[in-house]
């Protein structure tokens, strides 16, 4: 018992993420998903994979809202709240602000979720109808089901995709009127995603987050102008985490055969708790030489005490690792080694290093002119034998 609690305390003190590396795709509110991980221990490597053209230029959003002022909608559905809000502020600042809550005032407004209705009530409106699971898929059953012959139907866009909503509302015989509060383009600088492209390929991420479909497509985009894409959807198949914060989001990755994790609620808290359950789930956990040792992204669990290691060391351990307790070949280690080259020493170097990084020294076994070894506890060694 005293050694579950000296566990728990370990876990606490260093936190759920740390040792593990994730990558931020976000352009809006990629602070605070940020602080929320680093807060956990993760390591962050931000890169936005968007810009978002300011309300106040967007010409389209400014036309849009013209033809609802001129052309009065039947029907007004508002997606998000920060999108809602944006566009009010933004009539405000083209002086038509009175004009559109005065249009909107006299339609069926429907609200998608509690944080919409929210936004919906501070300016002043009230919502016909919510529905509880914050699902367009609930708002487009509920318009179908009253008749969309005829109608005049305003939706709300927020640079994410709505996949069959407003094609269902056509098909359905609805004239259908985008208010797209806002446009995704490329960054200005594309630096960062490179860099961060080049982190997920050499699996120097653990996890990658999207919180916007339009970023998750943008990235794979990008990946494919410089032929990293097959090696980017490997990466997200195997050893880097993809998670999306609702479905959605997740769309343009499942079209290229992408599994991801979502959390039950689309909110960053939750997308957040299910990385911390995910990637300590996910990471090896050996007894080696009398000590528990888990093996995070850039980073060792000794005994619950956190270790930093180099890329270099960290490649060797992994190495060890998937044959616990086996000799690997010198030869094989400086494969692992990441732009090594041919000379043997290069791998005595970082494995040096490697064990001054871990500070346990009899974790690691030379096997004079054989190689190294994990030193496998003997109970354990019958469980890694075929391994």
């Amino acid at each position: 018992m005293d050694d579950e609690l000296q566990q728990a305390a370990g876990r606490l003190e260093h936190g759920p993420l740390a040792g593990f590396t994730v990558g931020v795709t976000a352009a809006r509110r990629a602070d605070e998903l940020g602080a929320l991980l680093q807060r956990r221990g993760a390591a962050v490597l931000h890169a936005p994979a968007l810009r978002i053209v300011p309300l106040a230029d967007d010409g389209e959003l400014l036309a849009a809202t013209k033809e609802i002022i001129d052309q009065v909608p039947d029907v007004v559905v508002a997606t998000t709240a920060i999108g809602f809000r944006g566009w009010i502020e933004a009539a405000d600042g083209w002086g038509l602000g009175e004009q559109l809550l005065a249009r909107l005032r006299g339609v069926e407004l429907l609200a998608r979720g509690p944080k919409v209705k929210g936004a919906v009530r501070a300016a002043g409106l009230t919502e016909e109808w919510s529905p509880s699971s914050e699902s367009m898929a609930e708002v487009l059953d509920r318009l179908l089901e009253e008749g969309v012959d005829g109608r005049r139907i305003a939706v709300q866009l927020h640079g994410e995709p709505l996949p069959g909503f407003v094609e269902a509302l056509r098909a359905g015989g609805a004239e259908v009127v985008p208010v797209p509060v806002y446009r995704w383009l490329p960054p200005e600088d594309i630096t960062p995603v490179d860099r961060l492209l080049d982190a997920a390929v050499s699996r120097g991420l653990d996890a990658l987050t999207f919180t916007s479909a339009p970023a998750a497509a943008s990235l794979l985009s990008r990946a494919e102008e410089r032929g990293l894409l097959p090696e980017l959807l490997t990466a997200l198949g195997h050893d880097v985490l993809p998670a999306c914060v609702g479905p959605v989001t997740a769309i343009p990755l499942q079209a290229r055969g992408v599994d991801t994790v979502q959390p039950e609620r689309f909110r960053l808290g939750p997308l957040v708790q299910l990385l911390c359950q995910e990637l300590p789930g996910r990471a090896r956990s050996l007894p080696i030489a009398g000590h528990r040792v888990e093996i995070r992204g850039h980073a060792v669990l000794v005994d619950d005490d956190l270790k930093p290691v180099p890329p270099a060391g960290m490649s060797l351990l992994r190495a060890l690792s998937r044959r616990p307790g086996w000799v690997v070949a010198r030869a094989d280690l400086l494969r692992a080694l990441p732009g090594a080259g041919r000379d043997e020493h290069a791998v005595e170097t970082a494995m040096a290093r490697l064990r001054t990084a871990l500070g346990t020294p009899k974790l690691i076994q030379t096997v004079v002119k054989r190689g190294y070894r994990l030193a496998l506890d003997p109970a354990a060694d019958a469980k890694y034998a075929d391994a």
